[in-house]
């Protein structure tokens, strides 16, 4: 039985995330792992990522298409064009909910992840220790700041009235 050959989902869930937020009266943030291919302004990446806002009202010519995510957006009152390759978004997410979605790394993110793991597991059985756990590929979640664990009895957390901004958190 032969495979079948599909093109990528992540622009179509983009595009639908995007439109769910606008549906809904929230602002569709996007979280870019920045190489040579993403076009950004440079200072406003921070440990090789950047969040954009890609709602109608920060952008201007917002175009989603299945190779790259284009547009215009104001940095410091000063217009700049932005193209990201789709591939390069690793989270789409509302600014106001954190909800959203991740994405799988991109390649060469797991090449290095791959790259240190392999360290890891050889630095340890010069030790003889196990470090699987350690080892494994690092998971992305979004949260907010005002996120609180579920309360003993199971009910919501109480809200302390205070809104967080989301952000992203990584976790092992």
């Amino acid at each position: 039985m032969s495979e079948i050959q599909t093109t990528s989902t992540q622009p179509y869930l983009i595009r639908a995330w995007v439109e769910w937020c606008n549906d809904n009266g929230l602002t569709p943030y996007l979280s870019v792992r920045v190489d040579k291919t993403v076009l950004v302004p440079r200072e406003f990446v921070k440990d090789g990522e950047i969040v954009l806002n890609i709602s109608y009202d920060a952008t201007s010519a917002l175009k989603l298409g299945n190779d790259y995510i284009e547009f215009t957006a104001r940095f410091g009152g000063v217009p700049r064009d932005i193209m990201v390759p789709v591939s390069r978004v690793v989270a789409i997410f509302a600014r106001e909910t954190g909800q959203g979605m991740g994405f799988p790394p991109p390649e060469d993110l797991l090449d290095d992840d791959a790259d240190i793991a392999m360290a890891a597991l050889e630095a340890s059985s010069d030790k003889g220790e196990e470090t699987a756990a350690d080892a494994a590929p690092p998971v992305m979640q979004v949260v907010t700041s005002s996120d609180e664990p579920p309360a003993p009895d199971g009910n919501a957390p109480s809200r302390s009235g205070k809104g967080g901004k989301p952000s992203l958190k990584l976790v092992k």
